[in-house]
């Protein structure tokens, strides 16, 4: 193998490490937003197929439109790499500090915002038929307010407080000619699920916008992440052939059965004077058990 191939195989092979220590929720976020893009660019199909339009939704039951509108962030462009770039930073940083072991929970704020974004979409002055960069601003905002004292330099030239990266972020939009609308959303849609899954219960100690049981049971069917207290869980013995029962060496035979009340530890007959030894074939699987005399004792 020569030089040059050698280095491109080290090249792919640390981004193939790189893909494969991502988390799994912004991995695969990141994954669907550029695989759409990479399809639009190869005339795989029409962008109007993916755009949200509720009327497409509900006369012609069009209804992949309300997830697929989330997944493009525009072609091949420089918003649309600042864009990828701002999920695999931000995202990725939120899930392994914020959402640490706690996938089912980071899931949930994806639904939660895309139900947000949905329903300010219903509003025809809000409307737009992509909702992808609003969300990537939920998660810059949600990131801001879990990280409010992280230090975050811009571009080299100024350094900021986490708090307030989102308004510099749509300041920058600004500069470069973006509209306002997807990033004000996103900072909607954001702060709506931050004020009813943290500040709220914080102040009532009442969370009526918990992770619902049905976030739980997917990300424990899709078998990625890790839920720390989760209502469900895998099944344990998934992959696993036979799992036969056990039984202690000298412990009671499986056809033998105890009457009812009765002690899985050895059984004293009460006497007389005291209680009584146990018998010998009750002596916790001893065959035998005598009695036991000091050497040089009378």
């Amino acid at each position: 193998m020569s030089w040059h191939l050698r280095y491109i195989y080290i090249y792919m092979y640390g981004y193939i490490l790189y893909y494969r220590s991502l988390p799994p929720v912004a991995k695969t976020y990141t994954v669907a937003c550029l695989m759409t893009t990479v399809a639009f660019h190869m005339e795989l199909y029409e962008v109007s197929n993916i755009a949200l339009y509720y009327s497409d939704v509900f006369k012609r039951f069009q209804v992949w439109r309300l997830i697929t509108n989330f997944f493009f962030l525009g072609g091949f462009s420089l918003p649309f790499g600042f864009r990828i770039l701002t999920i695999l930073y931000y995202g990725v940083s939120l899930e392994r500090g914020a959402f640490d072991k706690r996938t089912a929970d980071y899931v949930w704020m994806f639904v939660f915002g895309a139900i947000s974004l949905l329903v300010m979409a219903a509003i025809p002055l809000l409307w737009s038929p992509f909702k992808g960069p609003a969300m990537v601003f939920m998660i810059v905002y949600v990131w801001s307010r879990e990280n409010p004292n992280a230090r975050v330099n811009i571009q080299g030239l100024v350094e900021i407080k986490g708090f307030y990266l989102p308004w510099v972020m749509l300041g920058i939009d600004t500069i470069l000619g973006h509209p306002w609308m997807p990033a004000i959303q996103g900072i909607a849609a954001g702060h709506i699920y931050y004020f009813c899954t943290v500040l709220y219960p914080l102040s009532t100690g009442k969370n009526y916008f918990k992770t619902p049981l049905w976030v739980h049971k997917l990300v424990a069917f899709w078998g990625e992440g890790y839920q720390l207290n989760a209502p469900v869980r895998q099944d344990p013995d998934a992959g696993v052939a036979f799992r036969g029962r056990s039984y202690r060496l000298g412990g009671p035979s499986r056809g033998s059965a105890r009457p009812p009340g009765s002690s899985s530890t050895s059984s004293a007959q009460e006497g007389p004077n005291g209680p009584a030894q146990p018998t010998g074939n009750t002596a916790d699987g001893v065959a035998f058990r005598g009695r036991s005399h000091r050497l040089g004792a009378r």
